[in-house]
């Protein structure tokens, strides 16, 4: 019996040693409560030890948190969007006395949601449906976060970014959407090719310039005195020629060659002949 009683206290004491005893990871506090009372002081990583039968540590993340929410949210021209968004968030661990009072420790359910829903309504009845699908999706963003954390103050909980994930528009205005940036592509296809003739047209308008250009250079400088200089330079690279051959001028132009076997008339064949 005496052994028993001893056994029995031993396991009490291990049982209130390691009950007594709780670790603080990296990434949370631990706030002490006793009898009901928060402590202001928070602890940091590590062992730390209470008394089991009047406090306890409760711990809370002050990692970045991802709160996914599902919701409708409406628009300018009075549509309802269905839209998937994460709300990240830190709790800042100095203040973690303050929220597990005022908040509790429920805070995601308790504000942060509330609060998002608030925001989100107001600030996307100041868009367009259209817009959360183009670059004004950033701005509601940004817009949505500043909202939230203007209502919530400096509470101790920290709103990093509000991320609109997926948008989900009435079929029929995606469709009037979809058939709006066809048209535009379309458009800009058809500039495109129009550019395109615009300069295969001025690339044929400065060769034509050029040609006609050249053809008056050529025409100036073609007066009489070069034209015979020019038959008379043919008629030494002729004469250097070993052929037979008929040559048929007016002494003023440009002489005409002319095969004599190709000849069907005696008289050609008996003009300026060369052997």
């Amino acid at each position: 019996m005496k052994k028993t009683i001893e056994f029995l206290t031993i396991l009490l004491v291990i049982v209130a040693l390691f009950s007594s005893c709780t670790v603080v990871r990296e990434g949370e506090v631990g706030v002490k409560r006793t009898f009901g009372t928060y402590k202001n002081k928070p602890f940091d990583s590590g062992l730390r030890v209470f008394n089991p039968f009047t406090s306890r540590i409760v711990k809370v993340s002050t990692q970045t948190e991802n709160l996914e929410v599902s919701l409708t949210i409406p628009s300018k021209e009075g549509l309802n969007i269905g839209a998937e968004v994460s709300i990240l968030y830190n709790v800042q661990p100095r203040k973690t006395p303050d929220i597990l009072r005022n908040i509790g420790k429920d805070y995601e359910q308790n504000i942060i949601l509330p609060v998002f829903r608030s925001a989100v309504a107001d600030v996307s009845a100041r868009f367009f449906a259209k817009d959360m699908h183009t670059g004004e999706r950033a701005q509601i963003e940004y817009a949505i976060r500043d909202q939230m954390m203007k209502i919530m103050g400096d509470n101790g909980i920290t709103i990093e970014s509000v991320l609109m994930k997926s948008i989900k528009l009435p079929p029929s205005l995606a469709r009037a959407i979809e058939e709006k940036l066809e048209a535009e592509q379309n458009a800009l296809r058809m500039e495109f090719v129009l550019q395109q003739e615009k300069q295969e047209a001025e690339r044929k308008r400065i060769q034509a310039a050029g040609v006609r250009d050249a053809q008056i250079i050529i025409a100036e400088g073609l007066s009489q005195e070069v034209l015979q200089f020019k038959a008379i330079e043919t008629f030494l690279e002729l004469a250097k020629s070993p052929n037979a051959k008929v040559i048929i001028t007016d002494s003023k132009s440009t002489p005409l060659l002319m095969n004599p076997e190709m000849t069907e008339s005696p008289q050609l064949n008996t003009g300026l002949r060369k052997n």
